[in-house]
């Protein structure tokens, strides 16, 4: 697929990098801050924009982007995520086919993860919840937290996430997808040399862990916990 590339100066030296985010946090300006603070300690000189459609030399996606992936993003497990569907072990579900005229919770925005794929899955069994029944959150633990208080019957949850909470909430896995590549820092608008200026940029992106600083990590999915160059480029460059 070939990268978009706008007919704007590429990055150098004298600006900073642009990095966009689209992301479902209404105040982003903490982890704006910390980011671009984090990435500078780091030798990027970044500036983090969040308007759709804004220009920018990668931009993270939650789902599978157009034009080059440069760097992945990775659950808890180290691995791309796993969608599944969360119900609590005393409701005795036993598949998705119960959850018909149920309440479920699902998660808000573009992250394929948190709603469309589940709800995918859902149709699949016939079971389409109507708009009165499907609870959107702002993000997968209060997801989890209106299942767990009894407001829905099943949320949306990804594996490596949720299996931490398995025993002590009680909680059974209804329904678990296949593993959904694509998510993670693709290639922006603006064209940029990935040898060049964007370099350090990568690097420091790689290091960037949610343990280490939480706050970043808010506007990103909750499943995400680092980034990783994919395979294809981890081959390129030590070829190179």
């Amino acid at each position: 697929m070939a990268t978009l590339v706008a007919a704007v100066p590429a990055a150098g030296a004298s600006e900073p990098i642009r990095l966009r985010v689209l992301t479902e946090l209404e105040s982003t300006s903490v982890a704006k801050n910390r980011m671009e603070a984090f990435l500078a300690r780091n030798g990027c000189v970044a500036e983090l924009v969040f308007e759709p459609g804004a220009p920018s030399h990668l931009s993270f996606h939650p789902g599978e982007g157009r034009g080059e992936l440069f760097l992945r993003a990775l659950s808890r497990r180290g691995t791309a995520p796993v969608p599944v569907w969360v119900t609590r072990a005393t409701a005795g579900v036993r598949g998705l086919a119960e959850l018909q005229g149920r309440d479920v919770s699902v998660v808000a925005g573009a992250d394929p993860v948190g709603g469309e794929l589940a709800l995918e899955a859902l149709a699949q069994q016939g079971v389409r919840p109507s708009r009165g029944q499907r609870y959107e959150a702002a993000d997968y633990s209060s997801a989890l937290g209106l299942l767990l208080h009894n407001n829905t019957h099943a949320a949306v949850s990804e594996l490596a996430f949720v299996q931490p909470l398995m025993a002590t909430q009680s909680l059974v896995i209804t329904w678990q997808g296949a593993t959904v590549e694509g998510a993670g820092w693709y290639a922006g608008t603006q064209e940029f040399d990935p040898e060049g200026a964007v370099a350090p940029c990568l690097t420091a992106l790689a290091k960037l862990k949610r343990q280490d600083d939480r706050q970043i990590f808010q506007i990103f999915p909750e499943w995400v916990h680092q980034f990783s160059a994919p395979e294809s480029r981890q081959h390129k460059e030590s070829s190179q």
